[in-house]
């Protein structure tokens, strides 16, 4: 089987094609090879930009069996796409967002038929139109679009809570860390390598075209817990503060926005549909795993650790502003509000 990834370097892409190599498909990576996450061997690459006009001359005449774009964010992204491979694949897989889902859903868990409907976030509502555009070249068309939305999904690069490594600096210095909210909602993260078990089946399969699916772990934890997680890897307990996610916005409407259009609301997922299209599938690597493996990363290289000293002073002032406009929900080990 043929394959063409745009991208294929990236946290989510990269166990993708590691495993699609390993499974003996012709894998192709077209990049502008500007990533230090490598090539896997067996690879092709096509060094080039999707987004250059003369990119038909790269691609040539060449044909598909599956052709995956893991860099598409906007309507226009996926016009050139339809485009461009019109006639020339078997299959187009789009990596749209769970994020896409109605936003806070209506009821737990998801599931694909759930509806799309973020009204706080441009980048998901930028999933949605991309969606809505693939949905009408199949109608009209019959476009072989196949729809993977994942979930926040991570590999040892990627530390999920708000600040990056400027929280684990926090952490590792004793400083109070913001937890949205009253740390109460469920999330669930996914090892790239889990998802990339679920993905990798999902290659050149008849029967996902014109359908959605999600790939999600089938672990949920609390945001305090993801926090206490962290916190064990570190070798610390951190000391949280739970702050509103409005007021965490009011102070960064860019952060707001990922909060109140994703992260603020329980989101937990409903995988049948991924698990009777590929029955072996199961997510192994439990969040604590993940968790050692983001510090020993980060651990291994001190030009990685990077601190935001701009963020780290936004959320001195949010944690100085919320406990003091809220003195009886802090105990010196943080806030509870929220």
């Amino acid at each position: 089987m043929n394959v063409l990834f745009i991208g294929g370097t990236g946290v989510i892409s990269s166990a993708c094609s590691a495993l699609a190599v390993q499974r003996g498909i012709n894998l192709t990576l077209l990049n502008r090879g500007r990533t230090e996450r490598p090539v896997p061997e067996g690879a092709e690459l096509l060094r080039g930009d999707i987004d250059d006009p003369n990119i038909g001359n790269i691609l040539a005449d060449r044909t598909w069996d599956a052709v995956v774009d893991w860099i598409a964010y906007t309507p226009d992204h996926i016009q050139r796409d339809i485009d461009l491979f019109r006639g020339r694949t078997g299959q187009y897989i789009f990596i749209s967002s769970a994020s896409a889902y109605q936003t806070p859903p209506a009821s737990l868990p998801v599931t694909e038929s759930t509806l799309l409907d973020n009204p706080y976030w441009g980048y998901s509502q930028d999933k949605i139109a991309c969606e809505e555009r693939l949905v009408r070249a199949y109608l009209d068309e019959k476009f072989p679009i196949t729809v993977i939305r994942p979930s926040h999904t991570l590999d040892q690069t990627k530390i999920p809570m708000l600040g990056g490594y400027t929280t684990l600096h926090r952490m590792r210095q004793g400083k109070k860390v913001i937890v949205y909210g009253d740390g109460t909602s469920l999330w669930t993260l996914t090892d790239h390598k889990d998802f990339a078990k679920g993905f990798a089946p999902l290659l050149g399969h008849a029967g996902t075209i014109g359908d959605a699916i999600h790939i999600t772990s089938d672990e949920w934890l609390s945001w305090n817990q993801i926090y206490a997680i962290m916190g064990q890897a570190l070798g610390v307990e951190p000391r949280l503060v739970h702050v509103p996610s409005d007021l965490i916005a009011a102070f960064d409407s860019e952060i707001g926005a990922g909060l109140l259009g994703d992260k603020s609301h329980s989101m937990i997922f409903d995988n049948s549909k991924i698990k009777r299209l590929v029955p072996d599938f199961t997510c192994a690597i439990p969040f604590s795993q993940s968790a050692r493996e983001i510090v020993n990363w980060y651990n291994a290289d001190p030009a990685r650790q990077v601190i935001d000293e701009r963020l780290d002073a936004l959320m001195d002032r949010i944690i100085s502003a919320y406990e003091s406009a809220f003195p009886h929900n802090t105990n010196g080990r943080g806030g509870t509000g929220g």
